[in-house]
């Protein structure tokens, strides 16, 4: 019965498969590989349940080998990507959907480039109009095709040191944009001198979008946050909640909001949400017993990091640590806490505790169109 189904009902049940799941249905036989391959409806997350949780992908902070993790929540399970198909090592700026922004750690003036670890594509976009070192980069996806294999999208770079007339080195006042519509980058403003020092000094490449602003978060203490509304072009900064005391400090975006996650040696991590007037309300503590676990019997929380995504936030430190999710249970209309084991076997071969940085992202077995 199931070889005689027609493509398209066939391409309907592949829809609702995890990209795991799928991978190994298109393996069962030439028909159901057929459909897999010539079907876009089987491949593209497009028409997938939003059930499907996004993934957690980790890269080795200091660029050990080419590989990458990643943990299944549904499966809750770790697999090892291989990351031989690069032409050079990078480090993880933003996710876009099921693709990955990544910038090589190859030469200092930035570029950017596009990774899909699934289907082991990889493409260069342009380079920038004006070269230029450690600027801040800004994300926005801009439709709802975000999760498919081509999502429109647009890349703010912000600040950075570039080359003066006389040889020297200056901080950059001229922002940049790029659109993927039209593979081209375009200056689109200028960048106000004191922010263009504080992107370039204090402010890690991670970045927030949120109704019409970018943010991004210093990293020195105090902490501050930095933000350019788009439609506006204009910038404007503010203060975070126990800004002096925090250990470590991260943007994330919730239910479309802008949220922050900060932790003291005193008062434990917590989460707040930015309401009206650039105020600070508190939304929620991370249990005792997840702050335990996390910390390993450490007292700081100084190296620990944070991401997100709309249904989720993962606090996290090395890959084997183990990491604290505050998700969404939509059937239950809550959040709630859950502990997820860190990444020490794979096949049943040991895996070495590493540094990482991480994102997450959707897969999609769909390659991208260069």
């Amino acid at each position: 019965m199931w070889s005689n189904l027609p493509f398209d009902v066939l391409a309907k049940i592949f829809s609702f498969l995890s990209p795991d799941s799928l991978a190994r249905a298109r393996s069962a036989c030439r028909n159901w590989h057929m459909c897999a391959e010539t079907c876009p409806l089987a491949t593209s997350s497009t028409v997938l349940p939003q059930h499907h949780q996004a993934w957690f992908l980790a890269l080795p902070a200091r660029n050990r080998g080419q590989h990458c993790y990643v943990h299944n929540p549904v499966t809750d399970n770790w697999h090892m990507l291989s990351f031989d198909f690069l032409p050079v090592p990078v480090r993880p700026v933003a996710a876009i959907g099921s693709l990955v922004l990544v910038r090589p750690t190859n030469c200092t003036a930035l570029q950017l480039a596009l990774c899909n670890p699934f289907t082991r594509q990889f493409r260069y976009l342009p380079m920038l109009n004006i070269s230029r070192t450690n600027p801040a980069v800004g994300v926005v996806t801009l439709d709802s095709g975000q999760l498919g294999p081509n999502p429109h999208f647009r890349v703010y770079v912000a600040g950075g040191m570039s080359e003066a007339p006389h040889g020297c080195a200056m901080y950059e006042s001229k922002l940049e944009m790029y659109d993927s519509m039209n593979n081209t980058w375009s200056i689109t403003g200028f960048v106000p001198m004191e922010f263009a020092v504080r992107l370039t000094v204090w402010t890690p490449n991670e970045s927030v979008y949120s109704n019409g602003i970018l943010y991004w978060m210093t990293s020195a203490r105090a902490y501050s946050v930095m933000g350019f509304e788009i439609g506006a072009n204009t910038w404007r900064g503010f203060s975070v909640p126990m800004a002096d005391k925090l250990e470590f400090a991260a943007l994330l975006c919730r239910n479309g909001g802008l949220t922050l996650a900060g932790g003291t040696t005193e008062g434990g991590a917590c989460i707040w949400e930015l309401t009206a007037g650039d105020r600070w309300g508190l939304i929620q503590k991370v249990p005792m017993e997840i702050g335990k676990k996390l910390l390993g019997g450490k007292s700081s929380w100084g190296n620990t990091k944070c991401v997100g995504s709309e249904g989720g936030i993962c606090l996290y430190r090395e890959l084997g640590s183990g990491m604290g999710v505050w998700r969404e249970m939509k059937e239950k209309a809550t959040w709630a806490w859950f502990w997820v084991e860190g990444c020490h076997f794979i096949g049943g071969e040991q895996v070495q505790n590493l540094p990482i940085k991480a994102v997450f992202l959707r897969p999609n077995l769909s390659p991208f169109a260069f």
